[in-house]
């Protein structure tokens, strides 16, 4: 068991005060969560050479990954989020088997692939002694049979558990409307290789079966909260009364860029939190040639629209989208990604993979099995994410309000953002860009502090002093990313162990650099267009 200085005794008392009533929202803002897909995380034996089939069982369980916790918590996270653990359909299909736990049968019955009930009961306690927190992803959507291409689709209803019924389920209809609530709440999702029968959850019955299920499944595994896969596709009445039904905190997906069709989920009180998908595309975006101008406009529509941002879930991966690294190989530009995520107002989110730098396309290839990479402790992004995450437990050990306090945009243009969040004393200020590892040397002058702070600069563990203004000079090149914390309030964070140089000037101010960089870009865009022209 791992554990990290200052804030491990209170990531061990948040964790334990969540134990047996649910964690609440404020202090899953406290937490940084790993996602798991189970089936390619550790197999039980952690062998790493049999083969794995993407479409099919590769093996992974939570024995495994009880082996392999260390692995996570070095890392820094305090919580995981991990695959749906009830029973799935069984055998082959068009798309594969039910590697990724989503296609339910019985809800009262644990996924034999992934191990035993005991195993994960062992896994919740395994996490809670540790000082963590456990997340299930819930489905709740929909029920799985094999699908023939035939319409309707000949599902056998008595083979499901509890709702063996063809009277618990929506009439067969195909969603094609995705801006028409009435078609994509009661339709069905995706019928190609699997028919995923959509539940009646505007029935008291079928709310009745479902509340006291998800009452039982948290009781029963001491799970701390959840994750509700497809909750757009679910009547807007059955998502409060499910989630108070729980007793525990929710991420709700709603797979919208739009403002207000996501907020609407918190200002109506639907949902307490949900990834946050109207940043992850700006953000996406911002490092694939756009604006970072563009992300700051996403950020204060969020602030406006939303009732609770920090309740959001910060990601720029997750298992139902390409990995970063297959549209930006550029590792300069992966650290900022990771970099945001992390130091981000809300709950960051990594998905397993990103921290080895993971290039999967669409499904499955975005699935990849972490033992491919031998899980390796010295990757570049491995250990950025240990550096930041102790960080921000260090500040969050300061007090809990830096994860409850809104940052502040410092400095914001097209290729830079920069931002400050916590309360004085134990706040960070950091600055992103999206110039990649090609990127000029130059220096950046940036707020956040009281005039003549000492402040580290912890990705290179150099010290820059504040001048009058409280600000501090960042001393960019190579397109990496810049994080600031008080070198008296870093003492006992387990970082920069080997002490701190002076950080070194440079001769070019931002505006000499920038044309110097401008250029570059343009040459980028250039070749960009000139290899789409001969496709």
């Amino acid at each position: 068991m791992r554990c990290f200085t200052l804030a491990c005794a209170v990531s061990a008392s948040c964790a334990l005060a969540g134990v047996g009533r649910g964690a609440s929202a404020d202090q899953w803002k406290t937490r940084s969560i790993y996602q798991v897909m189970v089936d390619r995380f550790a197999r039980t034996d952690l062998s790493t050479t049999a083969p794995c089939t993407l479409y099919e069982f590769c093996n992974g369980t939570w024995a495994g990954l009880i082996s392999k916790l260390d692995y996570i918590q070095d890392m820094g996270f305090t919580a995981i989020q991990i695959s749906p653990v009830v029973k799935n359909l069984e055998g082959n299909t068009a798309v594969g088997t039910a590697y990724h736990g989503y296609w339910t049968v019985d809800d009262y019955a644990i996924n034999e692939h992934f191990g035993t009930a005991q195993d994960l009961k062992d896994l919740s306690d395994a996490l809670h002694q540790r000082g963590m927190y456990l997340m299930v992803d819930v489905v709740i959507n929909n029920f799985a049979a094999a699908f023939n291409n035939t319409i309707p689709p000949p599902v056998d209803y008595s083979d499901f558990n509890p709702f063996n019924d063809a009277k618990y389920f929506h009439k067969y209809c195909n969603v094609t409307m995705w801006d028409n609530p009435t078609n994509y709440q009661d339709c069905w999702l995706y019928p190609y290789g699997v028919a995923l029968a959509d539940l009646d959850t505007e029935s008291n019955t079928v709310v009745d079966m479902m509340t006291s299920w998800i009452k039982g499944l948290v009781a029963n595994y001491s799970i701390d909260g959840l994750r509700i896969d497809a909750a757009k596709h679910v009547n807007d009445e059955f998502l409060p009364t499910f989630v108070e039904a729980s007793g525990v905190f929710a991420l709700g997906e709603v797979l919208t860029g739009v403002t207000d069709d996501l907020c609407r989920y918190q200002t109506l009180d639907l949902l307490p939190g949900l990834p946050n998908y109207l940043e992850y595309f700006p953000l996406y975006a911002a490092f694939n040639g756009g604006s970072m101008d563009s992300l700051t406009a996403a950020r204060a529509d969020a602030q406006n629209g939303c009732t609770d941002t920090l309740a959001l879930g910060t990601f720029i991966e997750n298992h139902d989208l390409p990995r970063f690294a297959n549209t930006v190989e550029d590792m300069a530009l992966a650290k900022n990604a990771m970099t945001y995520v992390l130091l981000n107002d809300g709950i960051p989110t990594v998905y397993q993979g990103q921290e080895q730098h993971f290039s999967g396309n669409s499904t499955p290839f975005n699935r990849e099995p972490l033992w491919s990479s031998e899980y390796d402790t010295s990757a570049p992004l491995y250990n950025l994410t240990a550096t930041l995450n102790k960080l921000r437990n260090t500040a969050i050990a300061y007090g809990t309000s830096y994860a409850t306090s809104t940052s502040e945009t410092l400095f914001s243009d097209v290729n830079h953002l920069c931002l400050r969040k916590g309360p004085q004393g134990s706040q960070i200020v950091f600055c992103i860009n999206n110039q990649s590892s090609q990127g000029p040397s130059y220096e950046l002058s940036v707020g956040g502090f009281s005039p003549g702070d000492s402040v580290v600069e912890v990705l290179t563990c150099t010290t820059v002093t504040a001048d009058g203004t409280g600000n501090v000079t960042a001393y960019m090149d190579k397109g990496e990313p810049k994080v600031f914390f008080l070198a008296r309030s870093l003492n006992n964070a387990g970082l920069c162990s080997n002490g701190t140089t002076s950080a070194t000037p440079t001769s070019k101010s931002l505006a000499a650099a920038r044309g110097v960089w401008s250029a570059t870009l343009l040459l980028g865009a250039a070749l960009g267009w000139a290899a789409w022209l001969l496709v």
